[in-house]
């Protein structure tokens, strides 16, 4: 008898190696781009990013039809792993408390805010730029005034 999905060792496998390559991605942007003016912009980009990539992925994957098993594993490997790994809600949580232990309480403020409001606009762009790219490419895309 097979183990049910979630603790399919090449499931578990997947996660974890898409979780390690995601964190690296994220610890490479961490050293590259530093705080400016207070604003942990690393992280501030890496959850932006993080959630607009994966409301683009869920998108495809949704409109792609019933979940294979292919299909699961690009949501666990991409979606779970790499995004999971890549983006961090303890990172940003840790950087709003020092922020604000550190007196600054209007830059946490408007991190919290950026963080918040900005990833799920960011995550509602990817879903509208999936939709729209499968919808140009089906032939269903926007027309000019002569029908075409």
């Amino acid at each position: 008898m097979s183990p049910r999905p979630h603790l399919h060792p090449g499931l578990v496998l997947l996660v974890a190696l898409g979780g390690a390559a995601g964190t690296l991605a994220r610890y490479g942007l961490n050293t590259a781009v530093p705080a400016r003016d207070g604003w942990p912009l690393a992280t501030l980009i890496v959850n932006l990013a993080g959630a607009f990539l994966l409301g683009l992925l869920l998108e495809v994957l949704v409109r792609a039809g019933n979940e294979t098993s292919r299909l699961r594993m690009v949501r666990l490997g991409l979606g779970t792993g790499v995004l999971g790994g890549f983006t961090t809600f303890s990172t940003f949580a840790l950087e709003v408390e020092q922020l604000l232990a550190g007196g600054s309480a209007a830059v946490a403020a408007g991190y919290f805010a950026a963080s918040l409001l900005g990833g799920v606009l960011a995550c509602l762009a990817g879903v509208a730029f999936a939709g729209r790219r499968r919808q140009i490419r089906s032939g269903n895309g926007p027309r000019d005034g002569n029908g075409r």
